[in-house]
């Protein structure tokens, strides 16, 4: 048998090409391995949820209702650290800084994320590009309160006595920069009144002040105000939603009330420091979205005002921008400035 030497190299060639494509493929498993083992193992070790406003608020409430859940379904606590001060920013800050391992997550808000870039001249992190994005967790509705003492029933007649007295009534707020600040700078734009403003640092020790009539309104989530609306230790005026709220079916909406546009809610979202894995986002994902569908979490969330909502990175990403783009102007007409 003859064999030609094109033969020879042809099949040479085919040899060359086939042990090129083996060790093509056995890279392409090692360079695979380290994520799916990273994913296989993760949590092997407790996780660290920041969040960036004292005990007893809104987030909290919220935050730690998440947290028990995520700990059963996960396997490994979910350990929840307060860490409250300047709106939000501080804890959001230290989340920011944190390793990119998903071991530290963020219970994030409107405040921290959507108000802040705005309202900050130094804020410590860039909300749009510092954080992962993994889901939003629930939707509250917001109320307007009132001391008991203030002779007034409604809106309206809030409004009037503003107008007669300025600056005679003041409002309290969670802080300077929060939600709950903003909430009432809105107020005073679309009902042309002055109002004082008195920054507490989180509403649960704004509250007590709210009681006693040492300050005389307050726009707070109905998280944390419907249990001091139900014992009668505030009066209820008015929910920030398009429609009422059946855990208030009596309270009036602000647009009801004669505000035309004032309609907001409050977000809360769950991140992590920018760069951390895909695998890993993903996978705190499909667990919120889990633990948002159980009974228990539905229940206590509505007992509270809040609305499980769930969802993409991306839907996350896009609140995000919306809400920014609407508390900028609020925050520009109102000239707030905050060091």
């Amino acid at each position: 048998m003859t064999v030609t030497l094109g033969f020879i190299f042809a099949l040479w060639d085919s040899q060359v090409k086939l042990q090129f494509l083996v060790l093509a493929s056995i890279a392409s498993v090692l360079t695979f391995a380290p994520h799916a083992a990273l994913a296989q193992a993760y949590p092997n070790k407790p996780i660290r949820l920041i969040i960036p406003f004292p005990p007893g608020g809104a987030t909290d409430i919220i935050g730690r209702t998440l947290a028990q859940k995520l700990s059963t379904q996960l396997g490994q606590t979910v350990l929840v650290d307060n860490k409250p001060g300047a709106g939000g920013t501080l804890g959001s800050a230290e989340a920011a800084k944190a390793a990119p391992d998903g071991f530290t997550l963020l219970l994030a808000t409107t405040s921290t994320h959507s108000i802040a870039p705005s309202l900050y001249k130094n804020i410590p992190y860039l909300a749009d590009k510092d954080f992962a994005p993994i889901a939003e967790v629930a939707t509250a509705t917001n109320v307007l309160i009132v001391t008991p003492n203030l002779p007034v029933k409604n809106v309206s007649d809030l409004v009037s006595m503003a107008k007669i007295n300025p600056d005679a009534l003041n409002y309290a707020s969670s802080g300077n920069g929060t939600i709950v600040h903003l909430l009432g700078e809105l107020f005073k734009q679309s009902a042309h009144v002055k109002l004082t403003h008195v920054p507490y640092k989180g509403t649960a020790l704004a509250i007590p002040d709210l009681v006693s009539g040492q300050t005389h309104l307050m726009f707070d989530s109905i998280v944390s105000a419907l249990p001091h609306i139900k014992g009668g230790k505030v009066k209820a005026m008015a929910v920030t939603s398009t429609r009422r709220t059946p855990l208030l079916p009596e309270v009036p909406t602000v647009i009801e009330s004669g505000l035309p546009d004032f309609e907001t809610n409050t977000y809360f979202g769950l991140f992590a420091p920018a760069g951390t894995p895909r695998d890993i986002v993903q996978r705190l994902q499909k667990e919120v979205a889990i633990a948002l569908q159980s009974a228990d979490v539905k229940e206590r969330f509505a007992s509270q005002g809040a609305e499980p909502v769930g969802g993409t990175s991306e839907a996350l990403a896009a609140l995000i921008k919306s809400e920014t783009v609407k508390w900028k102007r609020v925050i520009e007409a109102g000239q707030i400035k905050l060091d």
